[in-house]
């Protein structure tokens, strides 16, 4: 028996967020090193909404009887930092994608919120590549 679609939905949701999360972080990492500090304050920014984005989605599932999946083997995705905006534009482009199609499956409403608000925080990441935009 398949999971119903909400739950599918928050399931692939969550890999594609924590493989955001690993992206932005190594890209963090890489400014740290390159000791290029604010550009390892935005990368961490991004990362920090991704990453709020990935907790949000695993206590949705958790909320409607799902069970999380070990995320602890998705890779982390290639980032060199001399070429992140084209990538990481590239990557948001995808995960706004991703939710305005998620907004075309029957959602309850307070999983239609979240969606929303995480669209909304992925759009901004798209256009401005800077993040700081979840709500608490």
């Amino acid at each position: 028996m398949s999971a119903p679609p909400v739950l599918s939905l928050l399931v692939e949701s969550r890999r594609r967020e924590k493989a955001q999360t690993l992206f932005y972080r190594s890209l963090a990492a890489q400014a740290e090193a390159a000791g290029d500090s604010a550009q390892a304050e935005r990368l961490s920014e991004l990362h920090a909404d991704e990453q709020h984005h990935l907790s949000r989605l695993t206590a949705r599932l958790l909320e409607l009887g799902g069970v999380p999946a070990d995320l602890r083997h998705v890779p982390t995705p290639s980032a060199a930092l001399e070429r992140w905006r084209a990538a990481a534009r590239e990557r948001e482009q995808v995960e706004v994608s991703w939710y305005e199609e998620a907004l075309e499956v029957p959602l309850d409403p307070s999983t239609r919120a979240l969606v929303e608000q995480i669209l909304e925080s992925e759009r901004r990441h798209r256009a401005e590549l800077g993040g700081k935009w979840m709500p608490a």
